[in-house]
């Protein structure tokens, strides 16, 4: 992996995880020794996370950008239009055995979520399959390219109910529903649930959400 390519993904996974929180300065000196680069590959890095928008390059230098709660709401405008639409094109195109599996664990999530010590990586791993299994279902490359993208953000997003464990449930039983109407072949169930998911989320968001 080439030196830019290893920073710029340090510092993505950083940013979306919250381990670099909204408004940190990210230094070429202090970052680059960090990460063990050089200073042109990290300003490399710099600039694709800016054109990305999870950073911004001004006066001060680049720093880590905020999730305002309007933003928030704009990520989820886009993201029913792309996801409402690209679950009921699973559902036609879709492989049912793959779905039907997703379905059973994410039914079998709330073992993950709760208890003395909930595997949390575990869950966000398993709704990372099911966005790949959709995007592999829909055979759209224009599509699948326009929601990874959106994902970048929607990381950050998850990570604001991290320590939700009844939201997280309620979620995983709505992720079930919708791996279950795509593996029956229902489009209109699909999009509907898809629907659902993404109302009750933007909600809970909108209810606890802080500015950072």
């Amino acid at each position: 992996m080439r030196a830019s390519d290893r920073a710029y993904t340090a510092l993505r996974d950083d940013i979306v995880q919250w381990r670099l929180q909204p408004g940190t300065l990210l230094a070429e000196v202090e970052q680059a020794e960090r990460l063990g680069v050089s200073r042109t590959p990290l300003r490399e890095a710099l600039a694709r996370l800016t054109a990305e928008g999870l950073t911004t390059a001004g006066g001060r230098g680049v720093v880590v950008t905020g999730i305002s709660l309007e933003d928030i709401e704009e990520l989820f405008e886009l993201r029913e239009t792309l996801e409402s639409k690209a679950a009921a094109l699973a559902a036609e195109r879709g492989d049912p055995t793959v779905f039907r599996t997703l379905e059973a664990e994410f039914r079998a999530a709330p073992a993950l979520l709760n208890g003395s010590a909930p595997a949390l990586e575990d869950y966000y791993l398993l709704v990372q399959r099911l966005d790949s299994a959709i995007d592999a279902a829909i055979s759209n490359s224009y599509m699948a390219q326009a929601m990874r993208g959106l994902r970048v953000h929607l990381v950050r997003v998850r990570r604001l109910a991290a320590d939700d464990a009844a939201r997280l449930t309620a979620a995983a039983a709505e992720h079930a529903a919708i791996a279950e109407a795509i593996a029956i072949g229902n489009p209109r169930l699909a999009q509907a649930a898809t629907t659902l998911h993404l109302h009750r989320s933007l909600s809970h968001i909108k209810a606890t959400h802080t500015p950072r």
